[in-house]
């Protein structure tokens, strides 16, 4: 497949393989190039709602256009294969970064990580969507530290509970990575930006604590205790970490959305004024 040409770029390096996408690195044979093409694994081709889900993608991230989130370039339907042109990243996305335990490289740079993709999340809410399964996996960050939000599958749009004709309106499907989820998300209800704020808490909290907030032995377990079990500080794992960082990742797992803070520009109001861990300078937060 690396010498396969699809809408007239080269598949030069397969840089990930999932469970229904590949993500390529290709050359623009017209511009000589290069960008990163998703598309869509041979044997799932055919499958319509993985189609269907590719496209939307496509039209979520051509509408966004912000230095931390991934920009598409084209969207390609040639009727056989689905696929999106995007910038090329040369990166490791976060949940890679920690697989190989590549802790100093995060924590010299969690400051400015953390504050990008917080600007990026304000930007993606403001523009009226919830992006729906914000985790380590989908945030790439090079090796200047500059970081990428990726991956608009799930994103659905903002939608405000109560108002007129709520009932004849289809409610999407409950999906996202339940490690991450939000209570509200697992249990089906209207989302809003408070969502996405909570599954960055849990990135947060497992970029300084190396471990995720809750842990359990089946999927059933896991989602119990994002409805119902208080999250332990992450201070408690990680004593280096600041009071105060502990506290605003807590606030942001909180179970009830109105006791989270209520928009990223919140978020980073905090993380401006406050340092991440104890050693950090005074007077100047940590990150490079």
């Amino acid at each position: 497949m690396a010498e396969e040409v699809i809408g007239g770029y080269k598949l030069i390096n397969c840089m990930h393989s999932g469970q229904s996408s590949q993500i390529w690195e290709v050359v623009e044979l017209a511009s000589g190039r290069h960008f990163a093409m998703k598309l869509l694994l041979p044997e799932k081709v055919a499958d319509r709602e993985l189609r269907n889900q590719l496209l939307h993608e496509a039209r979520v991230g051509k509408a966004l256009a912000h230095p931390n989130i991934i920009r598409i370039q084209h969207v390609g339907n040639d009727g056989h294969q689905v696929y999106i042109v995007m910038d090329f990243f040369p990166q490791n996305s976060l949940a890679m970064r920690l697989v190989r335990k590549d802790y100093q490289f995060v924590r010299e740079r969690i400051h400015s990580i953390l504050k990008q993709g917080a600007v990026g999340l304000a930007y993606m809410n403001a523009s009226g969507w919830v992006h729906r399964d914000i985790k380590p996996h989908n945030m790439l960050v090079n090796a200047a530290g500059e970081l990428r939000i990726i991956d608009f599958a799930l994103a659905v749009r903002v939608q405000k509970p109560g108002f007129f004709g709520k009932l004849f309106r289809r409610r999407p499907p409950i999906q996202g990575t339940r490690s991450y989820m939000s209570p509200e998300q697992i249990l089906g209800q209207p989302l809003d930006g408070r969502a996405d704020i909570y599954s960055f808490g849990a990135t947060a909290y497992e970029l300084t604590t190396y471990r995720p907030p809750f842990r359990a032995a089946s999927a059933q377990e896991l989602l119990r205790k994002h409805l119902n079990e208080p999250v332990t500080p992450p201070i408690v794992h990680n004593p280096e970490l600041t009071e105060e960082f502990s506290q605003l990742i807590v606030k942001m797992l909180a179970k009830k959305r109105e006791d989270r803070p209520q928009s990223f520009h919140e978020v980073l109001k905090t993380l401006n004024t406050i340092r991440i861990y104890k050693n950090d300078p005074i007077g100047r937060p940590s990150g490079p």
